[in-house]
C-alpha cells in the first residue's frame, strides 16, 4: 500500500484526526509519509487547513493541498462561488503519484463523503481512487444512523470495484450508548470490510506528543498500529 484514500460517511466524523493517527503510526513504524488534501474548503488563506493539522499532530510528514476555497461548501460549489478553478479527479491522482515517488505512504484525504463533487462535471474522490487504483479507508461515526451511511458508501465502492480496506470509527465516546456498542459488530457486517480502529472522542485535542504516543493503540496492524478489534468488540458488545 503506497497510496491510501481516506473518506468519511459524511462531515465531522473524525476524518482528519484519523488521517493524523495513521500518519503518526506510520512515521513511528519508520515510514516516510505525505498527506495530500484534495481540496480545502471553509478556511482562510492564513488559517491552518486539514493537512497542516495532520502535520501538527503527526509530526514529520510532508503535506500538500491542491486548492483552498473560503466558503464551507462542497468543493465544486465552493470553487464556483469563489470564481476559481475546481480540482479534478485526475489532478488528485497525478499529485498523489508524484508524492508516492518520494514517500513510502501517501494519505489522500477527501472532503466530506465519497461522492461529494469536486468539479462541475460531477467528478468525485471515488473517481480519483479509481484512477489511482488505490484502496479506500472509510471513517464512520459511532452512533445511531451510521449503519445506513456506511453501507451506502461500501456499496458504491463495490459497484466501482474499489478495494474498501476497512472502517475506522472516527470518534468513540467515553460512555458509548447501546447503538454505538451494537455498531461495533454491525459496522463490519454492513460494510463487508473489517473494523480497523476506533479513535477516542477528543483525540485531536491531545498534545502532539501524547497523540503520537497513543495513535498506534487506536489502529489495527494493517494501519501500523496495535489495536485489537476482537478484544475491543468483546468489551463493547452488549
Amino acid at each position: 500500500m503506497t497510496v491510501l484514500v481516506i473518506t468519511g460517511t459524511g462531515t465531522e466524523v473524525g476524518k482528519t484526526v484519523t488521517t493524523a493517527a495513521i500518519a503518526a503510526a506510520a512515521v513511528g513504524a519508520g515510514r516516510s509519509v505525505a498527506v495530500l488534501k484534495a481540496a480545502q474548503t471553509g478556511v482562510r488563506p492564513d488559517e491552518r487547513g486539514d493537512a497542516q493539522e495532520v502535520a501538527r499532530l503527526a509530526g514529520d510528514v510532508a503535506t500538500a493541498e491542491l486548492a483552498r476555497y473560503p466558503e464551507p461548501l462542497a468543493p465544486a460549489t465552493a470553487a464556483r462561488r469563489a470564481g476559481r478553478a475546481p480540482v479534478r479527479p485526475h489532478e488528485i491522482a497525478e499529485a498523489a503519484a508524484k508524492l508516492a515517488a518520494e514517500h513510502d505512504l501517501v494519505l489522500v484525504e477527501g472532503a466530506g463523503g465519497l461522492l461529494v463533487r469536486f468539479d462541475e462535471t460531477g467528478g468525485t474522490l471515488a473517481d480519483a481512487a479509481e484512477s489511482m487504483g488505490a484502496p479506500v479507508l472509510l471513517v464512520a461515526s459511532a452512533g445511531l444512523g451510521t449503519l445506513n451511511t456506511t453501507e451506502l458508501s461500501a456499496r458504491e465502492l463495490r459497484r466501482r470495484r474499489l478495494d474498501l480496506l476497512g472502517i475506522v470509527i472516527g470518534s468513540w465516546p467515553g460512555a458509548p450508548d447501546l447503538a454505538s456498542r451494537c455498531n461495533v459488530s454491525d459496522l463490519p457486517e454492513v460494510a463487508g470490510a473489517p473494523l480497523l480502529g476506533a479513535l477516542p472522542a477528543g483525540a485531536g485535542s491531545l498534545t502532539p506528543a501524547d497523540f503520537r504516543a497513543a495513535a498506534p493503540r487506536w489502529l489495527a496492524p494493517r494501519l501500523f498500529g496495535t489495536w485489537d478489534a476482537d478484544g475491543f468488540r468483546g468489551r463493547q458488545t452488549p
